[in-house]
Parts: structure tokens; C-alpha cells; sequence
């Protein structure tokens, strides 16, 4: 059964960053630390169209989702980018993960979006096993040009 899920709050910084943490050893990525305070502080205050919502179980947080809403050339409204989801590795397959999508989709919905989309890598097979049952695959291929000034750290 899934925890509650609820919108990430300032006090939750330590028990984030450690999922967080998880979340980027498992994609093998490195983020400078000034990316970290940053992207945390715009998804508590849901700044710049962001906003994280976290999986509260019994003994704390047991995952996170973060999500961006932005306007997009093929619709009216905006689109919802699911960035980031993360379950920690005990809390797995008690659908906490589907839950969190859930809840971005209800946010998405409340904000006016036409979708929700997300990347994952192909070596993802445990997410893809549960993407699979919410969303549909497209053929979409993903290219990417870093930039010199760029802050991304993850070359992703």
C-alpha cells in the first residue's frame, strides 16, 4: 500500500537529499552542489513551473517525483515533463512509483496540461516494467547538445 503522498517541504531537505543521492547513483550522475540547493528551493517554492511531491511511509520519506509545467509549441495549454522518480530501494514494488506518477498526472491535470512525458534510460528495466502499465512508448529519439555555459552536470 503507498504512502501518503504530498507536496516536498522545506523540512524534508535531509530525508530528500538522501533519495535524491539514490536517485543519481542509480542514473550514474553527478550534479554540481549548487544545482542540488537550487533545484530543491524551486521545488519547494514551485518556482519556474517545477514543483516535488514525495512518498511518505511509517519510518519517512521512501520516494520522490519531480516535475516541470511548460509551454509547448503543439498545444494551447502546457505539457507536464516528469523529470525525476525515485523509490527507495526497500519501498519497491508496493506502488509507491505509480502512486507518485498519479499524483504529477492530478497536478498536470489541475494546471491545464494536455500530457505528461518523460525520458528513462534503456538499461531501466524495473521503471520500464511499470511505465509500461501507465503510459504509452513512443518512438521518440532523444538527441542533446550541451552547452559550454551550462550547468547540467549529468550529461543526460
Amino acid at each position: 500500500m503507498p504512502g501518503v503522498i504530498r507536496p516536498l517541504a522545506e523540512a524534508d531537505r535531509d530525508e530528500w537529499r538522501a533519495l535524491w543521492d539514490g536517485y543519481l547513483d542509480f542514473y550514474r550522475a553527478v550534479v554540481p552542489e549548487e544545482v542540488t540547493r537550487t533545484t530543491f528551493e524551486r521545488l519547494c517554492t514551485r518556482s519556474h513551473g517545477m514543483f516535488g511531491l514525495v512518498a511518505q511511509g511509517d519510518g519517512g520519506l521512501v520516494g520522490l517525483v519531480h516535475a516541470l509545467v511548460h509551454p509547448t509549441t503543439w498545444e494551447v495549454g502546457p505539457n507536464c515533463y516528469l523529470e525525476d522518480l525515485f523509490v527507495a530501494r526497500a519501498a519497491r514494488g508496493g506502488g509507491i512509483g505509480r502512486a507518485l506518477i498519479d499524483a504529477v498526472v492530478a497536478e498536470a491535470d489541475a494546471r491545464g496540461a494536455a500530457a505528461v512525458y518523460w525520458h528513462t534510460q534503456s538499461f531501466n528495466a524495473p521503471g520500464r516494467s511499470l511505465y509500461d502499465t501507465v503510459a504509452q512508448l513512443r518512438s521518440w529519439v532523444v538527441y542533446e547538445i550541451e552547452l559550454p555555459g551550462g550547468s547540467s552536470g549529468t550529461g543526460s
